[in-house]
């Protein structure tokens, strides 16, 4: 058995939440150290994703969703013009392709407002027109405060912020078990230098393997752990010009908000992601699943070409409700009281809108554990 390490604090997990959460405890003063099992920072879910950041306007009122992601929303858009990481304020639009939509529009708008975000508005399809003239639809509602974000920078910036605060980040560092001591939590590291650490605070931000962590704690009582579900989204780029200026998305599906135009900050379009429940995590993108795309697409844009969608990435996003609880879920963030021990806080079903709600995420968790 090798040495015994003791830290201040250990944040678990390299994704963008991760290193949020790190950051705020460094500023607050902590000494801490994150570790990351891959050999890079952010890529596995936070470099699987649109690169959006979210208005907040889906999430039922109240909930963590809907609250976080608002009040994360502003201090991104705040940190990234401070810190100058390339992002674009470009709006959005949710486009009713038939009358019956239009209701669910409306819900929207009102749902937004009661979170908060007061600044969208119904149009018609005159309006849409002039707006984006590719785009076809009913009405659609406007959302001028999405955006879209290059993640990999912000992850950079978070990095910066963690270490000018003393901390460090360690790659190639998987944890391997943990046990739940008297007031510390005992971890063993594997890669090339394992170690075992014993440390006075760790958090479990590791996303997809956030279940496992926590199942390989020792002394941790597993029913505080929520249920686990993944859902896999593939995205498909397009060959040729983006056909509008804005994000354009569909009324939503169960499980996620429909195939949508996304586009990154070189204006290069892909739509994504579609949902499928997954039981193993696999990146694979099949190509067949563009036929359903075509379609799902041609509903507001269409005049997309046939043979224009190439197989691009996908993602996987770690839910805690399936396709029976409607595949929507809260994000679960627990404190040491939630999970039952001093040193020991945990993080469960940090999907969308987790990217644009990562300073908020780590406010929280800051609060709850300091």
């Amino acid at each position: 058995m090798g040495e015994m390490l003791s830290l201040d604090c250990v944040v678990i997990g390299g994704g963008v939440v991760g290193l949020a959460v790190a950051r705020e405890l460094a500023m607050a003063g902590r000494e801490v150290v994150l570790l990351e099992a891959e050999p890079l920072t952010g890529s596995i879910t936070s470099s699987r994703n649109s690169e959006v950041i979210h208005a907040g306007l889906y999430y039922p009122t109240g909930s963590l969703k809907a609250e976080l992601c608002v009040a994360g929303k502003q201090k991104l858009y705040d940190y990234c013009r401070d810190r100058h990481i390339p992002h674009k304020r470009c709006g959005k639009l949710v486009v009713a392709s038939n009358e019956a939509e239009v209701a669910y529009l409306e819900k929207l708008l009102k749902q937004a407002e009661a979170n908060g975000v007061d600044d969208c508005r119904l149009i018609g399809s005159t309006e849409l027109f002039r707006l984006e003239p590719q785009i076809t639809g009913f009405a659609a509602l406007v959302s001028p405060s999405t955006g879209i974000i290059d993640s990999h920078r912000l992850m950079e910036a978070y990095v910066a912020d963690i270490e000018s605060h003393g901390g460090s980040v360690v790659l190639n560092s998987p944890v391997l078990a943990g046990e739940l001591l008297g007031d510390t939590v005992r971890l063993a590291i594997g890669g090339l230098d394992p170690v075992e650490i014993e440390a006075r605070l760790v958090v479990n931000a590791a996303g997809l393997d956030a279940w496992t962590i926590s199942g390989g704690m020792v002394g941790l009582d597993r029913k505080t752990m929520p249920e686990r579900h993944y859902a896999k989204g593939c995205y498909f780029s397009l060959t040729g010009r983006a056909p509008a200026e804005r994000l354009v998305y569909p009324v939503p599906e169960p499980g996620g908000l429909g195939v949508h135009l996304t586009l990154d900050l070189a204006g290069q379009a892909r739509f994504g992601p579609d949902v499928e429940w997954v039981e193993t995590i696999g990146y694979d993108v099949d190509p067949r699943r563009a036929d359903t795309f075509y379609g799902a697409i041609r509903r507001y844009w269409p005049h997309l070409p046939d043979g224009a969608l190439q197989p691009a990435y996908s993602g996987v996003r770690p839910k805690v409700a399936g396709p029976g609880g409607g595949g929507g879920g809260d994000f679960v963030i627990q404190g040491p009281e939630t999970t039952g021990h001093p040193a020991y806080a945990a993080l469960y079903g940090i999907e969308s809108p987790g990217l644009t709600a990562s300073m908020a995420i780590a406010e929280r968790v800051a609060r709850l554990t300091l």
